[in-house]
């Protein structure tokens, strides 16, 4: 992704200042400057600036080559912008998918655990000592403990044929506690009245144990939705920023407005951010695969992730840049930026009405803005020629891949698509006035 256009103004602020207003002369009006210049209804398209898949696993190799396609565009974007650029990434591609799956559910299980010791408390709200840690653990043991022997009880008045029961737990404790009552009871594991069940790749030793010793054992491999390799991805994005975020936005992790966790989640690694004390870098995108997630969940069964309308999810969004700017109110605004990746234009004159409201100056660099190359340029220019800091995307690749992706970028921005017309009236403007003006070649800025 090339920058569009890179603004030198100084800054300006003070990093404590609790309400929003001008903190100097010079602020003000650069301010006043860059607010009163920028046309909202994003019609003017005089001016022109210079711009600098779905994954399928083919082995290691192949990971490993496109691990060095991605080190030599970074070191490319790096070198062309001066540092200022940035690089889109899909890790997806860099490893085998089901390892992704498997990590992203030992995470889930680790919140959802979480929650059940805390009753329901998500991380930001649970504060445990370690007595009730230990409390509410063991408390938590007796109660599965309970329910096997419940079982066990249920099979001595049923008959063996008539009950049975799969023990999924990754606890040694748990498993032993279960191996101890079959023997108890005089259940044979021929009988299959109790199995044993772990993740694939977890507990192996476990796992290994019993089947030796000719239990039933049950490996399995999560298969879900997309959504569900999203705990990994933000993890592994949210360890890269602490390396590499110390003293700037060098990463970014992406956080999706369309799944209804997005604000809880983001609110969590803003919360590591500040008491690790490094930058937080995020991109705030509406989101892909939203009818195939709701289709899916609807197919399979489960709770449907993704907001129930498109004006839930456009709150979301809402939702989390103001969030962002309170963060940045709060820790000062060299220590948080967000990147606005949309093609709304209300979501993105929300953006801007919010920078005025905080008194944000462009130059700050705090929030910036990104459309995909050749969609919504009348955006991109409008905020170009205000002094906004605005990237274009440009995907790259073959093209039996790239269309595709391009696909479903334009099915998933369906506000794109019924504003066509526009942009096909605002090209049409241009050229009738390049041609009465004989400015066949537009000007482009440096």
């Amino acid at each position: 992704m090339t920058r569009v256009l890179t603004t030198s103004a100084s800054r300006c602020y003070s990093s404590n200042v609790k309400k929003y207003e001008c903190t100097s002369a010079e602020h003000k009006k650069e301010l006043d400057e860059c607010y009163n210049q920028l046309d909202l209804s994003f019609e003017n398209t005089k001016k022109a600036f210079k711009v600098s898949t779905t994954y399928f696993y083919e082995g290691e190799e192949q990971c490993d080559k496109n691990r060095d396609i991605f080190k030599d565009s970074i070191n490319a974007v790096a070198s062309a912008t001066g540092n200022e650029g940035f690089v889109a990434v899909k890790v997806t591609a860099l490893g085998r998918p089901q390892l992704l799956l498997k990590l992203s559910e030992a995470i889930v299980q680790t919140q959802n655990f979480f929650k059940a010791l805390t009753g329901g408390m998500t991380l930001q709200e649970g504060r445990l000592t370690a007595q009730e840690f230990t409390k509410r653990l063991i408390a938590t043991t007796e109660m599965y403990e309970s329910c096997l022997t419940r079982i066990a009880d249920e099979v001595d008045r049923r008959g063996r044929t008539n009950v049975s029961v799969m023990v999924a737990s990754h606890n040694e404790d748990t498993v032993r506690f279960a191996v101890n009552l079959m023997k108890e009871r005089c259940i044979a594991p021929s009988e299959r009245v109790m199995c044993m069940a772990q993740l694939y790749g977890m507990c192996d030793q476990v796992s290994f144990s019993l089947g030796q010793a000719g239990f039933s054992v049950y490996k399995y491999l999560p298969y879900g939705p997309v959504e569900e390799v999203l705990p990994y991805l933000s993890r592994r994005a949210l360890e890269n920023g602490s390396v590499y975020n110390k003293t700037r936005g060098n990463v970014f992790n992406t956080y999706q407005a369309y799944l209804k966790q997005t604000l809880q989640n983001m609110e969590a690694d803003m919360q590591v951010a500040r008491r690790e004390g490094w930058h937080f870098g995020a991109k705030l995108v509406r989101g892909a695969y939203m009818e195939q997630e709701r289709a899916r969940a609807q197919a399979i069964g489960y709770e449907d992730p993704v907001n129930p309308d498109f004006q839930a999810t456009t709150k979301m969004y809402e939702s989390c840049l103001t969030r962002i700017a309170d963060e940045v109110d709060r820790r000062g605004r060299t220590n948080v930026s967000v990147m606005v990746a949309s093609h709304n234009e209300d979501t993105v004159r929300f953006a801007v009405n919010l920078m005025k409201e905080r008194c944000i100056a462009p130059s700050e660099r705090v929030m910036c803005m990104a459309q995909l190359y050749g969609m919504c340029d009348q955006v991109s220019f409008s905020l170009g020629q205000a002094g906004f800091s605005v990237y274009k995307y440009l995907p790259y690749g073959p093209v039996e891949e790239v269309l595709p992706y391009l696909s479903r970028r334009a099915l998933e921005n369906g506000s794109v698509l019924k504003k066509a017309n526009k942009e096909r009236d605002l090209l049409w403007k241009e050229l009738k006035r390049r041609i009465s003006s004989g400015e066949f070649k537009a000007k482009t800025h440096s």
